[in-house]
């Protein structure tokens, strides 16, 4: 990839792993308890041992799956130090800091690899390679929990342009990755599932 068109994905991922990125983190570390039934609902319905989540902040979903799945390979991947730090101490996952681009494990090493809130940060330019990077990882689920739109919104955050896209993450790995077979299309809220009005998107890989 040449240096031009990952510019946009660079300038990203400095302002993430900078003060912009640890603000975020000490903005959420509250607990949301809602969250502990929705994981459980989900790990109960999908056969899952190995987890990786990519952009997992300060590990509020890696605190419940990691207590779920016990002595389970449990992974969370962020390009913020801060985040990572938050990991460690509240939970037994392992912490891993770099870029979605560039994902440091094994091809098929992980049942389920799933986003909470990252896409949404991601360029046109360099998306279709975070998601390529996605499911390469994952031997069978591939999840994402954004915010959808049926055409490409840029949304104004925190005074930024051009850092948060709302788009259909759904069809769009689909268009990209045809054998993708999407099982289902939730609607999540703060109230019943702890999660900001995110369409969550799972989908299963061929065998």
């Amino acid at each position: 990839m040449t240096t031009e068109r990952a510019g946009d994905a660079i300038r990203l991922e400095q302002l993430w792993k900078g003060e912009f990125g640890d603000a975020y983190v000490n903005r959420n570390v509250a607990e949301i308890p809602e969250r502990a039934m929705f994981w459980r609902r989900f790990l109960d319905e999908f056969e899952t041992r190995t987890v990786l989540e990519v952009g997992c902040a300060h590990g509020e979903n890696l605190s419940h799956i990691a207590h779920l799945l016990n002595q389970a390979t449990v992974i969370g991947f962020d390009i913020n130090e801060s985040a990572l730090r938050a990991v460690r101490t509240a939970t037994p996952a392992n912490a891993i800091l770099g870029s979605a681009r560039q994902l440091p494990f094994r091809d098929r090493s992980c049942d389920l690899v799933f986003t909470v809130g990252l896409l949404i940060h991601q360029p046109d330019s360099t998306l279709p390679l975070v998601m390529s990077e996605i499911v390469r990882c994952s031997s069978r689920w591939v999840v994402c929990g954004e915010y959808h739109s049926d055409t490409p919104t840029d949304i104004e955050y925190r005074g930024h342009r051009s850092i948060l896209f709302k788009r259909d993450y759904g069809a769009l790995y689909q268009r990209l990755f045809p054998d993708l077979r999407i099982v289902e299309t939730r609607e999540l809220t703060k109230e019943s599932d702890g999660f900001d009005r995110v369409t969550l998107v799972i989908l299963e890989r061929p065998d």
